[in-house]
């Protein structure tokens, strides 16, 4: 299955995020390498959300990932959603 988190940044998140910046990559390197994480990144003008595809059996991988982004418990992400994303070309 596939999941995509969506993040909802706080303002001013690309100079607000320097400090915490290589533990959040350090993070999704880890379920990258992991075969969970399969593409993130930030949404540019403006860069107020950010979008991070998951493959997993379950939510849970998702949720997890994020319980433990530095960016979340930093304060720089205001909410966040995770949807499941029924692929119909690709994958």
């Amino acid at each position: 299955m596939y999941f995509l988190l969506t993040y909802h940044t706080v303002d001013d998140y690309v100079n607000r995020r320097q400090p915490y910046r290589e533990g959040h990559l350090a993070h999704a390197r880890d379920y990258f390498e992991r075969g969970l994480l399969i593409l993130g990144g930030a949404l540019a003008d403006p860069a107020d959300k950010a979008i991070v595809v998951f493959k997993s059996d379950t939510k849970r991988a998702v949720e997890e990932f994020v319980e433990n982004d530095p960016y979340v418990k930093q304060g720089l992400i205001v909410s966040w959603e995770i949807r499941e994303w029924t692929v119909v070309v690709g994958g």
